[in-house]
């Protein structure tokens, strides 16, 4: 019951506030395959947009620890069953956690920056999402926001506009099994595969401290040579 409550509000209120267009609804797999969605993180609205346009009911929202301690945010996280997570330590019991719901059926939602970026711009990604990707083996889906900024927000509301936000979502990918040789080593390296692809659906403004790494450009280049797609305007 609380779900559909918090759902309805959310969507009632996004409608209200703000113009979402989103770009790149065709890679998004079937409504019955679980996979992982990456995001930036640039804005306390950016968990909303994954419940707006997946529609699903079975999301898994990572939500970082520091909610869990106001009542409001907990309840709020606990209403949507997210997943309280250490984002600065190996919260092995969370990934566990991520991991069994998914074998269930489900969506994980995940910023692997940890944190909301205060310049907008891309920083450093954490390995949860590329252990979680690895792990499941289910495909990636990345997202890239722009437009959901908190100093944007709160400086459009203060004078009546409405938000313009754009999402741009890119194929999947899947990443190969860890080898526990050199897991270390391996999340490493699909921590930066996960957020150049997550950099390539942003502008360049937004690439942050992955702009220019060799394999964005690579992914740049191969977005340019395919088709454009069509928006889908929301609100």
């Amino acid at each position: 019951m609380r779900y559909s409550i918090v759902m309805f509000l959310l969507r009632a209120i996004l409608r209200l506030i703000a113009r979402v267009t989103v770009y790149g609804l065709e890679y998004q797999p079937s409504n019955t395959t679980s996979f992982v969605g990456v995001s930036n993180h640039i804005g306390r609205l950016d968990p909303a947009f994954g419940y707006y346009f997946l529609r699903r009911r079975d999301i898994i929202l990572l939500v970082a620890e520091k909610y869990y301690e106001h009542a409001w945010s907990r309840i709020l996280a606990q209403s949507v069953n997210g997943i309280f997570v250490d984002r600065f330590n190996a919260d092995l019991n969370a990934m566990r956690e991520v991991l069994r719901r998914m074998q269930k059926g489900g969506v994980a939602v995940m910023a692997p920056e940890g944190t909301r970026s205060p310049t907008t711009a891309l920083i450093q990604g954490w390995d949860g999402a590329s252990y979680i990707a690895a792990r499941s083996g289910w495909p990636i889906l990345p997202v890239g926001i722009s437009g959901s900024g908190d100093k944007e927000v709160v400086q459009r509301l203060k004078n009546f506009r409405r938000l313009d936000i754009t999402l741009n979502i890119g194929p999947t990918f899947t990443l190969p099994p860890l080898d526990n040789k050199r897991r270390a080593e391996q999340l490493a390296e699909y921590t930066e595969e996960i957020m150049c692809r997550i950099a390539a659906q942003l502008p360049p403004e937004q690439h942050g401290i992955y702009a220019g790494h060799a394999r964005l450009n690579e992914l740049l280049v191969e977005k340019a040579a395919r088709p454009l797609l069509q928006p889908r305007i929301y609100g």
